[in-house]
């Protein structure tokens, strides 16, 4: 038993971070702080001056833990790692948690490539963004490629010593072919000095060389040789013509505002290159009454910042928490120094408030299709109340799915709406362990009784602690349950239903020919629902994020299978190792036909592992 009043009489006088827990031992809250005694003291006195976000909370809190650090910036490191973690309920969460695309250049080859990519490695490439809007990306990209002859190949390209044939890029002039020799490191460097200048905002020089080649070319009457430098020159002015020149200052800054009404606020962040807004993005945080705004920011800073996104040089905000600390943090992520900035007059201060007009706007139309929304998913769930002559509005809906490929990595999925919205905390993945091949019904009533199984066990615990519901992950049972498909289905979940002892109605998501939603089947009758109508949007979105749920998850567990390598299958080679061998290689086919040498060679690699591969591959021969 937890013995709160001790546990906060013994909390030390040092900093570290605290970590609050529900009765089912689930991670609610983590916070830091620089006296662990008297931030967390604070959260069980004054109750009448916490933020109803706060008291909602605590009213949670069965017991805590805490981690002694020796400095306040270690708390706050260990906080942003263990957020990450548990997701906790009370903190501020990026729902999306994406990492932004960069264009990368792999500057560490002979023959540099351009791609895409959503992590920054310390590997020598040059990297270009983040870009929030992915599509501006991927469009960037393929007009660089029709403006610079630079490869995508994965080839590993050394000089002097590739000569292969060419592959059609070449032949369509969207390559220069360096691996078939037929262009050398210097000149190809050239292209690649150029595309660096473009994605650095240094378009006027490549555009003012163009159009000189272009005008000797007229002169020479090589009109064809014109309309092609003509076209490169459209092709530059359009991959910066997004891009709003707002300020002189060429380095990378971000701008951060945010704005709130009486419930909910919206962060909006801008992202400035080069003296260009590159792109910006905007987050919705719910709940946030009587939460302060310097508050808000620093915990979005730390969500935001905490994963391996970009780290501008300069971050510009209007009021933050913790400023000293934020910057230190930073610093040490970003290995330079990172400022945080607030300004109060000139450029800045204006940037910062074209900022938090669009933040306003943002929240203004999230209330104003919110609003539209909670009408719509009311009118549809009357129209299934009606429709399935149910005694109440269902207001929680449960749906499941099963997803295989002829019995292989076979799972279940379960998806939850509540008041008509998807509620995707509470959505569940199941692994079928104990159904061998494909057999869909079996595999519904493995899934479901282990669900059902878990909410009874659960409700045990709470009402023997006298605990709230909402401290558990499945006791909250559906008013509805929704089967992907007909009535073999309903009947596998009625039968579940029956051996657990419980009543809830179970209705059946149809599909006709074109694999398009058909209607409902409810006791054994098929409902037909019109097809413009309310109900029907809402029960094929269902229908959809059912299966688009459990078709991602056997996805993920079918290329974790496919993607095995037989350097697995060798002892003493790792992940690092295998990693390691293939970069250098390039394929499994070169390490079979490697030397011990060879081997020896490659990063990571001892004799006893070189010897242990050649072994491998000469046993498989034989």
């Amino acid at each position: 038993m937890f013995d709160l009043e001790f546990q906060l009489k013994v909390l030390p006088d040092k900093p570290g971070v605290y970590i609050m827990k529900n009765s089912l031992g689930g991670v609610i809250y983590v916070g830091k702080a620089k006296v662990l005694k008297n931030r967390v003291r604070q959260y069980f006195q004054n109750s009448r001056n916490h933020s109803a976000k706060v008291r909602a909370m605590v009213e949670n809190i069965y017991e805590f833990e805490y981690i002694v650090t020796d400095s306040e910036i270690e708390a706050l490191i260990l906080e942003c790692n263990l957020i990450k973690k548990y997701r906790p309920k009370y903190n501020i969460l990026l729902k999306d948690d994406k990492h932004y695309p960069f264009i990368k250049l792999t500057m560490n080859e002979d023959f540099p490539r351009i791609i895409i990519t959503r992590r920054i490695k310390k590997d020598g490439s040059k990297y270009f963004g983040p870009f929030p809007n992915s599509s501006f990306v991927y469009e960037t990209i393929e007009l660089i490629k029709k403006i610079f002859p630079i490869r995508t190949c994965r080839i590993k390209i050394i000089e002097d010593e590739t000569n292969i044939r060419p592959c059609l890029n070449y032949f369509i002039k969207l390559c220069k072919a360096p691996c078939a020799a037929y262009i050398n490191k210097n000149e190809y460097g050239k292209i690649v000095n150029e595309i660096i200048d473009l994605l650095s905002g240094k378009d006027k020089k490549i555009i003012s060389g163009l159009k000189e080649d272009m005008n000797n070319a007229s002169t020479n009457l090589d009109f064809e040789k014109a309309a092609n430098i003509r076209d490169k020159i459209f092709a530059v002015q359009k991959v910066t013509e997004k891009q709003k020149i707002i300020t002189g200052n060429f380095e990378d800054e971000d701008f951060i505002n945010i704005s709130s009404d009486e419930v909910d606020s919206c962060v909006q962040i801008f992202f400035l290159r080069d003296g260009k807004i590159v792109g910006r993005e905007h987050y919705i945080i719910q709940n946030t009454v009587d939460s302060p705004k310097g508050e808000i920011i620093a915990d979005f800073i730390k969500e935001f910042y905490g994963g391996t996104a970009h780290i501008a040089k300069s971050i510009y905000v209007p009021i933050v928490e913790d400023c000293e600390l934020l910057q230190k943090w930073l610093s040490m992520k970003k290995n330079s120094k990172v400022n945080i900035r607030i300004p109060y007059r000139g450029d800045k201060k204006a940037t910062l408030k074209l900022v938090e007009k669009n933040s306003e706007t943002m929240l203004a139309n999230f209330k104003m299709k919110f609003i539209q929304d909670t009408q719509t998913h009311k009118k549809a769930l009357e129209e299934l109340t009606e429709i399935l002559n149910l005694d109440d509005i269902p207001h929680r809906i449960e749906a499941y799915d099963i997803s295989n490929i002829q019995g292989v990595d076979s799972v279940g999925s379960m998806v939850v709406f509540e008041n008509g919205t998807a509620k995707h905390s509470d959505y569940r993945r199941f692994k079928i362990n104990t159904v061998k091949g494909a057999n869909d019904y079996d595999s519904l009533y493995e899934i479901l009784s282990r669900r059902f199984k878990h909410g009874l066990d659960e409700i045990k615990r709470i009402q023997h602690k006298n605990l709230k519901l909402s401290a558990g992950k499945f006791c909250v049972f559906p008013d509805l349950i929704l089967m992907d498909g007909g009535k073999g289905q309903i009947n596998i979940g009625l039968k579940v239903l029956k051996d657990f002892d419980i009543n809830i109605p179970v209705c059946g998501m149809v599909k006709d020919d074109n694999h398009k939603t058909r209607g409902l089947i409810y006791n054994n009758i098929e409902l037909l629902i019109k097809s413009n109508s309310n109900l029907m949007r809402f029960i094929t979105r269902i229908q959809d994020e059912v299966h688009r749920f459990a078709i991602t998850y056997h996805r993920s567990l079918r290329n974790k299978r496919v993607l095995h390598s037989i350097l697995d299958d060798i002892p003493n080679v790792g992940n690092h190792r295998r990693k390691e061998l293939l970069k250098k290689f390039g394929s499994i086919d070169n390490i079979k036909t490697a030397e011990i040498e060879e081997l020896v060679n490659t990063p990571s690699i001892d004799r006893r592992t070189a010897q242990s591969i050649v072994d491998f591959f000469k046993n498989q021969k034989n």
